[in-house]
């Protein structure tokens, strides 16, 4: 499982899993010592807080998985930054998302070949819970590229 979450991001760390029912919570930690602020490109190693992000990802073992991911909020020591304080960034999920971006692919492959509705019946059967305005969403924000 560790190798599985290094492939997400190097600055991950493992925690556990947990099986309930037809979905796997996998725990996660980020170990990134220093973050850059993503609004001035200082770096800063001060952590403010931390919080916790859900995040739903690719299915695994037959199984919906949820990633529970322990974020750190950092200070801006840049004066001049408008931002005082900022969460650590990755790349496999945007800044406010609750879905991996491998996941949003999959959910756009699927709702390109039939209706939203039915995209969404499947997708929530076997893959991730999607309602159809979320197909839709991402169906703007993939066409709009």
């Amino acid at each position: 499982m560790e190798e599985l979450i290094q492939e997400l991001d190097k600055n991950l760390d493992y925690e556990r899993y947990e099986l309930h029912g037809k979905e796997m919570s996998i725990y996660v930690r980020s170990i990134r010592k220093v973050a850059t602020c993503p609004y001035c490109g200082d770096l800063s190693e001060q952590v403010h807080s931390r919080k916790e992000r859900t995040l739903q990802d690719l299915p695994m073992q037959g199984k919906k998985v949820k990633l529970f991911l322990e974020q750190k909020k950092y200070f801006c020591k840049n004066k001049a930054c408008l931002k005082k304080t900022f969460a650590e960034r990755f790349e496999f999920f945007a800044p406010n998302a609750t879905k991996t971006k491998r996941l949003q692919e999959e959910i756009l492959r699927v709702s390109l070949t039939q209706s939203s509705v039915a995209a969404s019946r499947y997708l929530r059967n076997s893959v991730a819970d999607v309602s159809k305005s979320t197909i839709c969403d991402l169906l703007k924000k993939g066409l709009s590229k």
